[in-house]
């Protein structure tokens, strides 16, 4: 896998609107020492113009009671994580969930307790802030095991697939999975949209297909499920603390 790391390492390295790297470095400066990373993903990345756009991140942080000043708030990001919250800076509008460096790599293994957190990097992000460069690293390692993880869940169902189909099914499967359902045709388009990124499908499904067959692991069924449940959760939990967009935002 040591092509699909590099691979990995040269698109979360990519350069990104400075309004979004700013976003980034506050979200970090809100929670402290806690903070190590910062990823940005989501469908802003293709965009130009973020004005009246909800961008999305993800801050890894070393655990979760050293990034909160309340206890609540760690023990509910550790009992079902993650966390989401809504963040303003620059005159921009923003969410970011906040995950352990332990829980996110979990969630992209497979031993993850959901799909989401797999299938949201198993898509392209940029690492727009860092504490330093073991922070770097370790993310890097973590995103680069999401696709080949979503590959070994899926092979079971399409084992003769070519890699665009595998894909396909993988990103129709876990867009399914979420409490708020993605439209109809959404993961053709992603990959239309991504068919120039450095780390192209193919790259990912082939890599992906020849780790799963090494290791033979199985499909993980209970996944989408799960991931429904988790969801309303955590979006019950969130309606205590998350604030309102501001007017005019979708």
């Amino acid at each position: 896998m040591h092509k699909l790391h590099k691979l990995v390492a040269d698109e979360l390295g990519r350069p990104v609107d400075p309004r979004a790297a700013a976003i980034g470095a506050a979200i970090a400066a809100k929670h402290g020492r806690a903070s190590r990373a910062v990823l940005f993903y989501g469908s802003c990345l293709r965009e130009r113009e973020l004005e009246g756009r909800m961008l999305d991140f993800y801050l890894i942080v070393s655990d979760y009671r050293s990034a909160y000043p309340k206890r609540w708030l760690a023990a509910a990001n550790r009992l079902i994580p993650p966390n989401v919250f809504y963040f303003e800076h620059g005159g921009l509008a923003s969410k970011y969930a906040v995950l352990s460096e332990a829980d996110f790599g979990r969630e992209c293994s497979p031993a993850a307790w959901t799909v989401s957190t797999a299938a949201r990097f198993a898509q392209p992000s940029r690492l727009v802030w860092s504490a330093d460069q073991a922070a770097s690293e370790l993310a890097v390692t973590t995103v680069a095991a999401a696709a080949p993880t979503l590959i070994r869940w899926t092979l079971p169902l399409e084992a003769d697939a070519k890699p665009l189909d595998l894909w396909k099914r993988i990103f129709s499967s876990t867009f399914a999975a979420e409490l708020r359902a993605e439209r109809l045709g959404r993961s053709a388009a992603l990959l239309g949209d991504y068919r120039d990124r450095p780390r192209d499908p193919s790259t990912g499904a082939l890599a992906g297909r020849r780790e799963a067959r090494r290791q033979r692991l199985g499909h993980r069924p209970a996944r989408c499920c799960d991931g429904r449940l988790r969801g309303a959760a955590r979006r019950h939990r969130g309606r205590q603390h998350r604030l309102p967009p501001p007017a005019g935002l979708p």
